[in-house]
């Protein structure tokens, strides 16, 4: 099955059921969001984020180094370069806006909730922000998907422990942790700290079994190195980083 949505990338990557914050004030994702507004609110305001494989989230406004001449971007594509499709990661994460509020200086203030992954097919270019067309990815559950999801718990709350302690700060306990494997492996591919790549890789295990076999050798890696160091920054277990556009 596909679908065509607009298309916001970031520098991060969204996972199904992950809470994204965004502050939108470049005119493309402004004009994006004026769009979305036009959908009744008893339906779905979806729109698909894809992680930047090679580009800039945010496009140049004035010129900069290295050469103070050049000239600032601008359009869709702007920061992507000349065929967008291939600055994006192949697989990205639908999004529905809860609240979409327009600031009186024109920029928006959006809170998305993650929802589904998709494979990106093609981009278009030829409206004020970018749309793509996409096919909807199923998550299969693989193989022992239930026994790996209790592994993986016991992982990260070792994890958890770890990182509390690195900060030399308690651990809250009130907060309980899904047990379904699917929604598991997606809480802990966003919580735990790794760079862009790994969790792109995570998000498009093939299965929920594969990606939770991922992240137990991920846990026990990260929790052997963090007993080495003094402190860490600060996580979000629920939420990502707000973005700067």
């Amino acid at each position: 099955m596909t679908v065509r949505l607009p298309l916001f990338p970031l520098n991060s990557v969204l996972f199904p059921g992950l809470v994204l914050p965004l502050n939108v004030f470049e005119e493309r994702y402004r004009a994006m969001m004026r769009e979305l507004l036009k959908t009744p609110e008893e339906e779905p305001r979806r729109f698909a984020v894809v992680a930047i494989r090679d580009g800039h989230e945010v496009a140049p406004s004035a010129p900069g180094m290295p050469d103070p001449t050049a000239l600032p971007d601008r359009g869709p594509t702007a920061g992507f370069g000349p065929d967008p499709v291939k600055a994006f990661h192949g697989v990205g994460c639908v999004a529905d806006a809860a609240t979409i509020r327009e600031r009186a200086d024109g920029t928006f203030e959006v809170l998305a909730t993650g929802t589904t992954r998709v494979r990106l097919l093609s981009v278009d270019a030829s409206g004020p922000f970018l749309t793509a067309e996409l096919e909807e990815l199923p998550e299969e559950p693989g193989d022992e998907a239930g026994a790996l999801a209790e592994g993986v718990l016991r992982s990260f709350r070792q994890y958890q422990k770890r990182l509390a302690g690195a900060r030399e700060r308690s651990l809250s306990t009130a907060a309980e942790l899904p047990d379904q494997p699917s929604v598991v492996s997606y809480l802990v591919a966003a919580a735990m700290m790794l760079d862009t790549p790994t969790k792109q890789r995570l998000l498009q295990s093939k299965d929920t079994a594969s990606r939770l076999r991922d992240e137990l050798k991920l846990l026990r890696a990260e929790t052997s190195i963090i007993r080495t160091l003094p402190s860490l920054p600060a996580s979000d277990l629920t939420r990502g980083p707000t973005s700067l556009n």
